[in-house]
């Protein structure tokens, strides 16, 4: 399954303006010569962590698309993902700074109040890959429709075993319930056919197929304990759910150990490169492949859409995001699933 991205570009406006913000001329004619003492739009990027390969993708599309606008980026990073201190620091530095808006990728509500206080100082904020409860709370979102991410791996996970003979694993986050969490766990199982108790609470499920829910912090060393952990409650796992390709690798590793490997199927969402390497080496059976380069670069126009115009972008009726758009990666297509090979994906990690 893929979803169709919904592109934001700059108003005519905005596009004949742009070199203002990049000290190169002004909209009267002013050359840089007679302004050059103009200084350069600040926009600020906060991610979760830093080491994270997809928060490195989302810092290396903000980046660029800086470079190509003439706009500094300024980028902080929390040091584990639910860090919220940070990412609040991090905001409060950016309202004295004079930015002119901030990218984000929230860890959690207690940030929301620090959201709030920037937006009253005229500052645009854009959630990127993680989604505000409420939406409302930032001015817009650029994000994966995870749950539409996990109904695509659910579908493939489906068709790999009978769905009445599975056993499954759980890999989700953390213990804070973020909106990416639940919406990926809640599609996986959706895709798959399994009734959910209550799409916004992970764990509520019913159905005795499910052996169990275990956190992984999101990489492979907590993937891999995760994994461990759910094989001791129940050894004959056949099905894994992973929140992210890291999880995914560590789960691997343990189920390898076990000498499992070859009798379990793996699927997962991300995209990146190691992740598309294991797909390609059969330790993944599928992953949704996200675009984080793409998130970034239309936050990043937002906000210098917004600083000339002063507009704020919408998404389409219905959506509470601009939907960026997620395809599903395996080298075991299925009928009537859409679906790229490795090969494709690997030259495409990362949306790139």
């Amino acid at each position: 399954m893929t979803s169709r991205p919904a592109l934001l570009r700059l108003t005519a406006g905005a596009a004949a303006c742009a070199a203002l913000l990049a000290g190169l001329t002004s909209c009267g004619g002013t050359s840089a010569a007679q302004a050059p003492d103009r200084p350069r739009a600040l926009v600020g990027l906060i991610t979760k962590t830093e080491d994270n390969a997809y928060f490195k993708a989302l810092r290396a599309g903000a980046e660029q698309e800086g470079r190509a606008l003439g706009v500094q980026v300024t980028s902080y990073s929390g040091k584990a993902d639910d860090d919220t201190a940070t990412q609040i620091a991090a905001i409060g530095e950016l309202v004295d700074a004079g930015a002119s808006g901030i990218l984000i990728t929230p860890s959690g509500k207690d940030v929301l109040p620090a959201i709030a206080a920037a937006r009253s100082k005229g500052l645009l904020v854009v959630a990127l890959d993680s989604p505000t409860d409420p939406a409302s709370a930032v001015d817009t979102t650029f994000a994966t429709d995870n749950f539409s991410a996990g109904v695509s791996i659910g579908q493939w996970a489906k068709a790999q075993l009978d769905p009445a003979t599975a056993r499954i694993a759980m890999l989700d986050l953390s213990k804070e319930q973020v909106p990416v969490d639940v919406a990926r766990d809640q599609g996986f199982l959706k895709g798959f056919g399994i009734d959910l108790a209550d799409a916004g609470v992970i764990g509520d499920e019913a159905d005795p197929r499910i052996v169990g829910h275990a956190l992984t912090g999101g990489d492979a060393e907590g993937g891999k304990k995760a994994m461990e952990e759910l094989l001791a409650k129940d050894s004959s796992i056949n099905l894994v759910y992973t929140i992210n390709e890291g999880s995914a690798i560590g789960a691997y590793e343990a189920l390898e150990a076990a000498g499992r490997a070859k009798d379990t199927v793996i699927v997962s969402i991300d995209g990146g490169c190691a992740g598309i390497d294991a797909v390609k080496a059969g330790h993944i059976g599928a992953t949704a492949m996200q675009y984080p380069l793409r998130m970034a670069r239309l936050g990043l126009d937002a906000v210098l859409d917004h600083s000339l115009t002063g507009d704020v972008p919408k998404a389409t009726a219905g959506l509470e995001f601009f939907d960026t758009g997620s395809q599903l990666v395996t080298d075991k297509p299925v009928n009537g699933l859409y679906s790229k090979d490795s090969t494709w994906a690997a030259d495409h990690c990362w949306g790139g």
